[in-house]
């Protein structure tokens, strides 16, 4: 028999450096989860990933107090204020550049992020990174 789903907790937490502090204590605590058993299997799980790149998980609880997560790839705003060398996006996008990124790095971030992305193709997945791009004040070069 299957275990009965009692909920999901989405939440970002830095690769490697998950403790029991907010926001991974509170969110876990008020399902009744272990947090340490988390903590953890987290660290564990991402101790390839880059250590303090931003991780999105999605944690499913179950009615025995047991879990599942599943991590993602870092959101496309870190990949590209890393490729543009910038800290945050600008104030104003539509008047302001605060960087440039390429084509390639476009691609890149494309490929990195394909398989949690909503596109069929990797042309399709660099409109979206482009997209974002935009968004923050960056400009796209050639």
């Amino acid at each position: 028999m299957a275990k009965k789903v009692v909920g999901s907790i989405k939440l970002e937490i830095p690769a490697g450096k998950a403790n029991p502090s907010p926001p991974v204590g509170p969110a876990l605590g008020q399902r009744g989860l272990n947090i340490m058993e988390f903590c953890k299997a987290f660290n564990a799980a991402t101790q390839e990933i880059e250590p303090g790149t931003p991780t999105p998980v999605i944690i499913t609880a179950y009615s025995d107090r047991s879990f599942t997560f599943e991590t993602k790839t870092a959101p496309a705003a870190y990949y590209l204020k890393r490729a543009a060398k910038v800290n945050k996006g600008a104030k104003t996008a539509k008047r302001e550049t605060v960087g440039k990124v390429t084509l390639d790095q476009v691609r890149e971030i494309a490929e990195a992020k394909f398989k949690d992305l909503n596109a069929y193709d990797i042309e399709t997945a660099m409109e979206s990174i482009k997209g974002s791009a935009r968004s923050m004040g960056i400009e796209v070069t050639e």
